[in-house]
């Protein structure tokens, strides 16, 4: 895996699970004054979406290949996506400053709106961001194996996802050397590999050979094609 492949990929999964742990917190909370009576369907949606995010993302830390890595950004993306639009038809354009002492019914007594609203805010905020986020990590999953194969991985798809480089770098390169000075540089072509270069051998000159019989034999003679 190349450096910064690797880093972009570490950054975004670090991000991904700050805002789902803020969300699956958000949801344990309303799971725990709502259910099982009250507003279940989301309640319960939202915890699953997030933990799902959490596993896979564990999952793909240990085990990802370019093709189970779009797989599981492109569900992920049409979860986040549904989250958000959900999220979005309750909440709407409620202005939660403008609520002060109205309250709504929980399993337990009840609750404040403006408490409500804030907290859904940030469901919806952040389930916006990781729908944006997924798209993003989408998109440049498909272009960094679309110029892995250019550059002559075809299996690029089956190979473990370390084997991905970043935008101009050769998949699987890693200079060791260029790292420990962290001057990590990265040719923009493929290498071409082949034999070593071996001397040339040195040229015969063209000859004609003359057959002499005399009285001990036969005898060979080597006359140049100059000299002919």
């Amino acid at each position: 895996m190349t450096v910064r492949f690797a880093t972009y990929r570490i950054a975004l999964y670090v991000v991904v699970f700050l805002l789902c742990g803020t969300v699956l917190g958000l949801a344990a909370h309303f799971a725990s004054i709502f259910l099982p009576h009250l507003h279940a369907d989301f309640s319960i949606f939202s915890l699953i979406i997030p933990a799902l995010t959490i596993f896979v993302f564990l999952l793909s830390l240990q085990f990802a290949q370019p093709r189970t890595e779009a797989v599981s950004l492109f569900i992920l993306w049409a979860l986040w996506l549904a989250m958000a639009a959900w999220a979005t038809d309750i909440i709407g354009n409620v202005q939660c400053d403008a609520l002060t002492t109205e309250t709504m019914p929980t399993k337990n007594g009840e609750i404040r709106q403006r408490e409500f609203c804030y907290e859904m805010k940030v469901i919806q905020a952040f389930s916006w961001m990781l729908f944006v986020l997924f798209s993003f990590a989408f998109g440049i999953l498909l272009a960094l194996v679309s110029q892995a194969e250019r550059f002559g991985r075809p299996d690029i798809w089956q190979e473990p996802i370390q084997e991905l480089g970043w935008f101009g770098e050769l998949p699987g390169y890693y200079n060791h050397h260029q790292q420990q000075q962290g001057m990590v540089q990265y040719p923009m072509y493929p290498q071409q590999y082949g034999y070593p270069m071996q001397q040339p051998y040195p040229q015969q000159q063209p000859a004609l050979y003359q057959i002499h019989q005399g009285m001990n034999g036969a005898t060979v003679t080597q006359v140049p094609v100059t000299n002919v």
